[in-house]
C-alpha cells in the first residue's frame, strides 16, 4: 500500500517484520538507511537476532561493517544482544571481528561485559586479540574480573589473556580480584 518510510523500515528490523523489509528494499530503499545515530537496520536486527532479516539485508548490499555514531558495527550489536548465529552470519559476510568502537571496545569486550560465554568462546577461536585494550586500558579480562564472570575469566586465561596487563589506572586483572575481595 504505497512506499515504506525509513522509520518504519528501521522499526521493522527490530520487530522482525520481514514483509516490510522486503517491500522497502523492493521499492529501491537503500539497505544502509540509518537513523540520526547512524544505526542501520543491520545494527537493529543484529541486536534482536533476526537472522532472516540480517541475511536479506546483507544479500541486498548492506555494508557489513557500517559504523553507527559510536563506531559500533552490527557485530558489536549482535554481541550485546547475545546472538552467536548473527555474529557468525556477519562474519561469513566479511565482518571484521576486531573493529573497535569510539571507546576502543572490541566485540570481545562487549560479549564479555554482557556475559555471553558462547560468543566469547567463538571470538577467541576465530583468533581475535584477547589482550586488546579499550580506552581505559582494560582488556576483556579486566572486564570479566570486574564483573565476576568466572567462566569467561577461565576461558580468557586458558587462551592467553595476560593476567598482568595494566590498565591506565595501573591495575591488572589480578589487582581487580584482590580489590573485589577486600571491599
Amino acid at each position: 500500500e504505497g512506499p515504506v518510510d525509513p522509520e518504519t523500515f528501521l522499526r521493522a528490523a527490530v520487530q522482525g517484520k520481514m514483509h516490510i523489509i522486503e517491500k522497502f528494499l523492493a521499492d529501491g530503499g537503500p539497505p544502509d538507511t540509518c537513523d540520526e545515530f547512524h544505526r542501520t537496520a543491520l545494527h537493529r536486527c543484529s541486536l534482536e537476532g533476526h537472522t532472516d532479516i540480517l541475511q536479506k539485508l546483507l544479500g541486498s548490499g548492506a555494508t557489513v561493517d557500517f559504523r553507527d555514531r559510536l563506531d559500533c558495527t552490527a557485530v558489536h550489536w549482535a554481541c550485546r544482544g547475545g546472538h552467536l548465529d548473527a555474529v557468525k552470519l556477519l562474519q561469513d559476510h566479511g565482518a571484521d571481528l576486531n573493529l573497535k568502537d569510539k571507546l576502543l571496545s572490541t566485540p570481545l569486550h562487549v560479549a564479555t561485559r554482557t556475559g555471553h560465554l558462547d560468543i566469547v568462546e567463538h571470538l577467541i577461536h576465530c583468533g581475535v586479540d584477547v589482550n586488546a585494550p579499550d580506552r581505559e586500558g582494560d582488556t576483556a579480562l579486566h572486564d570479566a574480573t570486574r564483573l565476576s564472570r568466572y567462566k569467561i575469566i577461565k576461558m580468557l586465561i586458558l587462551h592467553g589473556a595476560d593476567m598482568m596487563a595494566k590498565n591506565q589506572a595501573g591495575k591488572t586483572p589480578t589487582d581487580l580480584v584482590q580489590q573485589c575481595t577486600v571491599t
